[in-house]
């Protein structure tokens, strides 16, 4: 058998992994919120880099959306929660006003089931962690979030960690972009970095 030179085993190593990062594509320019709509009176500005959403004086729901849709995909993201933290990441969803309609992957505090699925003007919460794994977010630093959606299967990541799987019809019909939230209430802060996707 005839063997393959070292080099070009190098050569395709560097070549797939090169592809695979250029697959990716970053959400975030950690400059300005270009490519994004911002829907109602809170709070979203760049900071050192971050993105960062902050209750304003109104207290109400607020959304950051991309301008672009997104059906199947892989989303890498870290977010740290300030203050109290009540926020998401919204996926194949469209925004009127502050009114939004499709699904949430949660971020917030422990014990409120970041990594769950919350489909908002609609059925409620499909699934939600189950208590043990709550463990895995860390308040106050920063938290690696992976969501991956394919038709009708929705899978999250927290830290490392599988937080859920879910599958459902309605997701798999759905279309939109992905938005992040502030939730209502006041008090609230969370900061964004490395967004990026990779479309399947």
């Amino acid at each position: 058998m005839k063997k393959i030179p070292v080099h070009f085993l190098f050569s395709l190593a560097m070549w797939l992994t090169l592809s695979s990062v250029a697959a990716q594509s970053s959400l975030f320019n950690g400059k300005n919120i270009s490519g994004w709509q911002i829907h109602g009176t809170e709070k979203w500005y760049v900071e050192n880099g971050e993105l960062i959403c902050e209750s304003g004086p109104d207290k109400e729901y607020g959304y950051l959306s991309t301008l672009k849709s997104y059906k199947d995909f892989v989303l890498k993201l870290e977010f740290k929660q300030e203050a109290n933290g009540n926020s998401g990441v919204f996926f194949r969803s469209s925004v009127n006003g502050t009114i939004i309609k499709g699904w949430q992957v949660e971020v917030a505090p422990i014990g409120q089931h970041t990594g769950g699925i919350y489909e908002s003007y609609g059925r409620g919460w499909l699934i939600k962690p189950v208590p043990e794994k709550e463990k895995y977010l860390k308040m106050g630093e920063w938290n690696r979030l992976k969501i991956q959606v394919k038709g009708s299967k929705v899978t999250t990541y927290l830290n490392g960690h599988e937080m859920i799987q879910l599958q459902d019809d309605k997701i798999a019909a759905g279309e939109g972009g992905i938005a992040l939230q502030i939730h209502s209430g006041g008090g609230i802060k969370v900061r964004w970095r490395n967004l990026k996707i990779k479309e399947l």
